[in-house]
This record gives structure tokens, sequence and C-alpha cells, in this order.
């Protein structure tokens, strides 16, 4: 049987053909639809990354980056891409074990093990990152952190949301950022000081730390998951990749606050985040970013 074409149109795929031999119109997924796949994505996740917790024969290698990877990262991408495979074979992926394939306009950005460092010293402060960027946007992000029993997710005008994994038929909690208005009054998270020194911007970060009531270094994506639930105020830190950034983006935005690099640029594409309750966001560029005087910067208040 031949192909029926629509005049002056062309497939986009083989996977429009049905199998009448008529053309139909490709898949549209919402958002809805992406956020239930990111769910349950990070269920498989946690299943592999959990099993290989503190396992004794877990895989210990070193990256050409110098950084440590284990055989639980590469499992659970693996597994990952697997599954969008399967689901949705037409998006793209930028993975951070196994790298980029596809489009870019719609790409699943994955961080198999964000706090790898902490997860072979069986310390409990990691997750699995997985965001949906449309047209290099973050529309979507899971955060799912099983030895820590919590899950945070957001989709693009739907609100933040966390639950308790190790409770059943628990309902979701609504994530809000604090109402803080005042760096006196604010409790920040810095990350690493070696990046802050490497990236030529500690002396801003201790002149910030004179400024604010209490600091800390909670690490990897805890930080960014504490900002969105309003038990802190400001967190940044630099040395980081978009697979690092992409899934926490969606959650603090929908909760209120404000997710930028630390000299101000919108999205998880420059190297570095500075994230805020939003009310503190230019109080805190003005002193990270001392010589940007008074010149415009290019990120938007919620």
């Amino acid at each position: 049987m031949p192909i029926e074409v629509e005049q002056g149109r062309r497939p986009a795929s083989a996977r429009e053909i049905t199998i009448l031999g008529r053309v139909t119109e490709p898949r549209i997924y919402t958002l809805s639809d992406d956020l239930q796949l990111g769910l349950a994505l990070a269920e498989a996740a946690d299943a592999i990354s959990s099993a290989r917790f503190t396992a004794l024969d877990l895989i210990v290698t070193t990256k050409p980056d110098r950084t440590p990877v284990t055989d639980a990262d590469q499992a659970v991408e693996r597994a990952i891409r697997a599954l969008l495979a399967e689901h949705r074979p037409d998006d793209g992926i930028l993975g951070e074990e196994f790298g980029t394939a596809g489009s870019t306009a719609r790409q699943w950005i994955i961080d198999p093990i964000d706090g790898t460092a902490g997860f072979l010293r069986g310390i409990p402060i990691w997750a699995t990152l997985i965001a949906l960027a449309v047209d290099g946007v973050p529309v979507l992000g899971v955060v799912s952190a099983p030895a820590l029993g919590k899950r945070w997710w957001a989709a693009a005008g739907s609100g933040a949301w966390s639950i308790d994994t190790t409770q059943a038929d628990v309902a979701p909690t609504r994530l809000r950022v604090s109402g803080i208005e005042t760096l006196a009054e604010a409790s920040i998270s810095y990350g690493s000081l070696q990046q802050w020194d490497q990236a030529g911007h500690l002396d801003e970060l201790v002149t910030l730390s004179r400024q604010v009531w209490r600091t800390r270094a909670y690490g990897d994506m805890w930080s960014y998951m504490l900002l969105a639930e309003g038990h802190l105020d400001v967190a940044g830190e630099f040395d980081l990749q978009p697979y690092d950034m992409a899934a926490l983006a969606p959650i603090v935005q929908e909760a209120g606050g404000t997710f930028t690099s630390v000299d101000g640029q919108p999205g998880p594409w420059h190297g570095s985040v500075l994230a805020t309750n939003g009310l503190l966001h230019a109080a805190t560029l003005a002193v990270l970013n001392p010589a940007l005087g008074s010149r415009q910067v290019s990120w938007r208040q919620n």
C-alpha cells in the first residue's frame, strides 16, 4: 500500500507512519506527561543507586577530568537512557557519563548521581537529577535522594513539590522559598571554598559572609532543595556543568526563587549558579559582582 502524504508535507519521522500507511501527526506530550515520566525515571534510578550505596564491591574509577565515577553512576544513566529510548525516542539526551545524543529542541539532562564523592564515602547527601529542557530552557526538574528519603520535583507553571519516599500514600508538600528580605537575616550555603577561590570570587564570598546571619556549605543538590523549602535564603557555587544545575532551576523557580549564574545570566549553561529566595537576588549579585556597579544584569525576577 502506498504511503499517503498530505500535499506539501513530509513525515517528520518514521514514527508518523501508521500501520494503515497513512501519515499521522507525531505524538504530542504534555508537560504533565513528561513529569510523570520523569518521576518514573527517578523510581528506576533509586532502585539501582540504593542497592549500590555502601556496597563493599562498589567499583570506583577516575574520569579524564580527575573526578570519580562509580559503577552505580553508569548503571543509573544507562537505565534512564534505555527508558527514554523506549518512551521518548525522538528526544535528545545530555548525560554526565555518556555525553550528548539527539536533538536539543527537547533534551533530557541527566546527572545519574549528583554527589558521587559523598556517595562513595557513604555520605547520604546525593541524588539523581533529571531535567527536561525545551529549546534550552529547563521546564521540568526531578531530584531524587533515596538515602535521605526525599524527592523534589517541579514543572513550569505547576509549582514545586516534595515527598517523603519512606512513607506510603503520603501527600506531597508544596514548596515555598523564605520571605527573608535583608542579607543581615539571611542563611547562605556556598559549596566549596576552593571553587570560589579558583573562580576569583573568594574575596567577594568573604565579604558576603560578613553581611549575612549564617554561612554553611551543605553541598551538591541539597543546598538548593533547602532553599526551595525555605530553610536557606541564598546558595551558590562554581565549576558546574549543565547536568549539575538543570533539574534544580525549575524547582527553585517554581518555589518562588530566582536562579542565575553568579554574574546574573539566566539558565544552567554558564558554569556557576546563584539561587536565592528572589528578594535577596539583587543585593547578593551586587556583593558578588562589585564591578557590575549599576549596570543591568540579565536576570528576571519571578
